[in-house]
């Protein structure tokens, strides 16, 4: 039976604050867009020639570290940093040492195409990170401009190996396998993560915003299938671990330092477990990725310059507005028009 969430649900209890949404749901995890800006153009995430937000409208970076330590102070203690590219708003640093310092914040992290982490690894791993998650989705540098449209492969292996130089030992891969594009390089990458003992994500490709001729039914390369393919070519075993997101994760027999984790929007629902909301660079507080339910928090802090408590009541009241899950469907129009630069990946 579905538990009802009243107004003391969300209260103190052990003098411990914790949010919590119309379904039970307790949300522990909130991925935090610093820009929709990127400088590249995935195939699978913007069109080419995008319209992005004014700049005037986005967040500051101190609004981004008070909304930031508001939700730990709700319980949070996962914050990702994410975006369009988190990396290139100028000053974003000062964001990662805010929240850094925050004593209750267990796991700070970051997800980047790696571009700028030549440059960014020591202050990152200075500033408190825990963990990096890194998209790549070919090795080929040829393939690389293609699915980026303009982007260089050696930039962003240079990044990985900064990270890995500067002593990051939790760095991952997020991969979208795209029938057509990038399938016949699925055990290079599985490869690649194992010399270097890091793990690597496969990602569903997810229906939010036009992008173009880019069609994702026909690309589309489900969970399953990959599973599949590797239990074909490794001895795999499921755990239970987890990293505070919807990855199911598996290790290797003949590697216990790397692991492969599924991200499974399609084939394997995960609203069921949903324990993460997204603030978007506008600072809109999305309850669901899949679904347009939101708070406007710059409001909020605009008109509470001082008041903590206000923001952490709207952030509290907002949770009733959680849905139940997402209806992406692959073989429609995206319901979302919003694309994931914009919403935060």
């Amino acid at each position: 039976m579905t538990k009802k969430t009243t107004q003391t649900d969300n209260v103190i209890e052990n003098n411990t604050p914790k949010l919590v949404d119309p379904f039970g749901r307790q949300v522990t995890y909130v991925r935090l867009s610093a820009t929709d800006r990127c400088d590249l153009r995935c195939v699978y995430c913007m069109s080419e020639d995008m319209t992005f937000v004014p700049r005037e409208q986005l967040l500051t970076l101190e609004e981004m570290s008070r909304i930031g330590k508001a939700f730990v102070e709700l319980g949070v203690n996962k914050i990702r940093l994410t975006g369009g590219e988190p990396l290139t708003r100028r000053n974003i640093i000062s964001v990662f040492e805010a929240l850094g310092k925050l004593d209750d914040l267990k796991d700070l992290t970051v997800t980047t195409n790696g571009t700028l982490l030549e440059k960014y690894a020591q202050p990152l791993k200075e500033a408190g990170l825990t963990r990096i998650n890194i998209s790549l989705d070919t090795l080929r540098p040829d393939r690389f401009k293609k699915i980026t449209r303009n982007g260089k492969l050696e930039r962003t292996l240079a990044g990985i190996e900064a990270a890995l130089k500067v002593g990051f030992e939790k760095i991952k891969l997020n991969t979208v396998i795209m029938r057509g594009y990038n399938d016949d390089e699925i055990l290079d990458l599985v490869e690649f993560v194992r010399a270097r003992n890091m793990d690597i994500s496969f990602i569903e490709e997810m229906p939010l915003g036009q992008i173009g001729n880019h069609d994702r039914s026909e690309t589309y390369y489900s969970s399953d299938k990959l599973r599949q393919f590797l239990f074909e070519h490794y001895a795999l075993n499921a755990t239970t671990e987890e990293t505070g997101g919807p990855a199911k994760y598996y290790r290797f027999a003949d590697n216990l330092h790397s692991r492969i984790g599924f991200i499974s929007p399609h084939s394997h629902n995960f609203c069921e477990d949903c324990n993460r909301v997204r603030v978007t660079a506008e600072g809109m507080l999305l309850l669901c990725l899949g679904q347009e339910h939101s708070m406007d928090l710059r409001k909020v802090v605009r008109a509470n310059p001082d008041n903590d408590e206000v923001l952490k009541q709207a952030i509290i009241d907002a949770m009733k507005l959680k849905p139940k899950g997402h209806d992406f469907n692959l073989n429609e129009q995206p319901i979302i028009m919003r694309h994931m630069s914009a919403t935060g990946g």
